[in-house]
């Protein structure tokens, strides 16, 4: 069952029984994830306060990949994190840049995403101000240049998406399909955050399908009754049937990400490794 507005009115009942009733009975074994990777804007509180700890804490859980975003990384030692990393045995293949720090501070931003070793800067958000059609497509001018220059650089370009892409629509036409008509798609991906297209009420096979080739890496969390985040695994988002469309989709990476997650962070985290490192599509 793929979830949308209708589908969010399952009772409580119904929630019940699908919390209690295993996740990946009757998955078909066509295929199965990789690498299951981490956004550490997850477990942003205990990163900023020990970053070392935490890698190592995610590398324990069984991670293998991690995206940088939040929990004041950019100012950290990105030597001392590429060295942890490379003790622990993760990756980060992309990294959050914000949109004022590429555009102000670019060559930082390479030099950040190098030295940790990322091979794609991911733009994370877009504030308010840029929200409306002539701030919008100014804005898409620019990222259609950063992407000219990252690659030039060497580096990959996503853009993640949260609702308001969506659900904002100045003369009739969403922010998002704005972006996706505007900007080429050799130098602009998509890192489709699952959750917040379908809280948008965005049909996701049909999303992808429309992406199809353009789409980097998935943002994976669940999405309970009440439409609030939680583990994968424990709300009513059917990822199996979402990730078939991957061949299509093109997506190399899978980062578990919960803006919501609840302290101690590690159980939630925990469960969705685990979800994950077993589905089967």
């Amino acid at each position: 069952m793929i979830v949308n507005r209708r589908s969010l009115m399952l009772g409580a009942g119904g929630a019940a029984a699908l919390a209690a009733q295993p996740f990946l009975a009757g998955l078909s074994r066509a295929a199965q994830i990789r690498s299951v990777g981490l956004q550490l804007y997850t477990v942003r509180e205990l990163f900023t306060a020990d970053p070392v700890a935490t890698l190592e804490k995610v590398a324990q859980i069984g991670y293998r990949e991690v995206e940088y975003g939040g929990g004041g990384y950019d100012t950290m030692d990105h030597a001392l994190l590429r060295k942890t990393m490379d003790r622990l045995g993760l990756k980060a293949p992309s990294i959050h840049v914000g949109y004022d720090a590429l555009l102000d501070k670019f060559d930082a931003s390479v030099a950040m995403a190098k030295t940790l070793g990322a091979e794609t800067i991911v733009l994370p958000y877009m504030v308010d101000k840029h929200r409306n059609a002539a701030a919008w497509d100014a804005a898409l001018v620019n990222i259609n240049r950063v992407g000219e220059q990252l690659k030039a650089a060497g580096l990959g370009f996503a853009y993640h998406n949260h609702d308001f892409e969506f659900t904002v629509k100045p003369d009739g036409v969403s922010l998002f399909d704005r972006l996706v008509k505007a900007c080429n798609p050799a130098l602009v991906k998509i890192e489709l955050d699952l959750y917040w297209a379908i809280y948008a009420g965005q049909d996701p096979q049909a999303l992808i399908r429309s992406l199809a080739g353009r789409i980097y890496a998935y943002h994976v969390k669940d999405m309970r009754t009440d439409r609030r985040m939680t583990s994968v695994g424990t709300g009513t988002i059917d990822f199996a049937s979402i990730f078939k469309f991957n061949g299509l989709a093109g997506a190399r990476h899978f980062y578990v990400e919960n803006d919501q997650s609840p302290a101690p962070y590690l159980p939630d985290i925990t469960r969705s490794f685990e979800t994950l490192s077993t589905l089967r599509f």
